[in-house]
């Protein structure tokens, strides 16, 4: 029954819905495949759970490859489960823009949190998507939401200032660092300054770990954010558990802060302005390949290439046939 009331979901049953709010995991598993795999009926699904959200708080974290954004997740859950909270956990793997495969491979996550039906835990893959998350990310996190998880953790690829995608998602940005790799400066500078509420130097036991704290004090103290929040930094060894509860700690803070400064409701319109765009870019790109085959496609670019047409009207001529349909 269960089986065959998700293989239909061009229209979304109370069933379906039903069961996924409950905590049923195979709903939510088909729910989310669902959604990433963009299958028939998928936003139809969307537009019944969206009703569902808004409760849930997202955390991203993000960082370079190498600063173990998987340990500090995985302790982080821990911590979270000791006060009784229900979580989602959605990491981002990276895969090659050209066949689809995942670079780094189908990675065994967090094998403590597998028995726990309050963890749930999905590994999405970019599908070359720039910005370190996944395209269907985003409608990964509402499912979760909706099914009633009070945490959604996002682990991102970590590729550097590419990262930034994350704020359009989470409510608390969490960056990632380590001492010992390489320009550490360059690093923080290459767009995600902006971007953190909360910086991390994890595996601070490793010489370095000061100069990368000043290093993050030091261009602090050359801007000053919109809201005005001083980006705390926690010190951590995730492999040990070392600063797992200050970060926790510093979470909350930024929290408490934003509702201090009635600054929450403005942080998730600003959120939902730069989704929108993003979800508009997305189904235009959409409407404007299905009213182009590959052949077309190329023939165009073979013009191009000879210099038989330029792509810029090529372009505003795409545009306007698909306005006007």
């Amino acid at each position: 029954m269960l089986v065959a009331t998700l293989s239909c979901l061009t229209q979304p049953s109370t069933t379906l819905v039903d069961l996924l709010r409950s905590g049923d995991t195979r709903a939510l598993a088909r729910a989310i495949s669902a959604v990433e795999n963009r299958a028939a009926g998928w936003s139809e699904l969307l537009k019944a759970l969206f009703p569902h959200t808004g409760k849930a708080r997202v955390i991203g974290l993000t960082g370079a490859p190498g600063a173990g954004k998987s340990t500090l997740v995985d302790q982080l859950a821990k911590h979270y489960r000791k006060e009784n909270r229900t979580i989602g956990i959605i990491a981002v793997d990276p895969t090659s823009p050209y066949t689809g495969g995942a670079i780094l491979g189908d990675r065994i996550r967090m094998q403590d949190h597998y028995a726990d039906p309050g963890i749930y835990i999905r590994s999405m893959a970019t599908r070359g998507s720039l910005g370190g998350l996944a395209r269907a990310t985003a409608d990964a996190a509402t499912v979760l939401d909706a099914s009633g998880r009070d945490l959604v953790m996002i682990e991102t690829v970590g590729v550097g200032q590419d990262e930034i995608d994350i704020v359009r998602l989470a409510d608390v940005t969490v960056v990632i660092l380590v001492p010992g790799m390489g320009d550490d400066v360059q690093t923080i500078k290459a767009g995600i300054m902006e971007i953190a509420d909360i910086f991390v130097i994890n595996k601070s036991d490793r010489e370095g770990a000061e100069r990368v704290e000043r290093e993050i004090r030091a261009l602090q103290s050359l801007a000053t954010r919109h809201d005005k929040w001083t980006p705390p930094i926690v010190k951590t060894v995730a492999s040990e558990g070392v600063g797992t509860a200050e970060l926790a700690e510093a979470i909350a803070a930024y929290e408490a802060y934003l509702k201090k400064e009635n600054l929450l409701l403005k942080k998730n319109v600003e959120n939902w302005q730069e989704r929108l765009v993003e979800m508009l870019r997305d189904a235009m790109l959409e409407k404007a390949r299905a009213q182009m085959d590959r052949g077309r496609i190329e023939r165009y670019a073979a013009e191009i290439v000879e210099h038989k047409r330029d792509p810029y009207s090529l372009v505003e001529e795409i545009v306007a046939a698909s306005a006007g349909r």
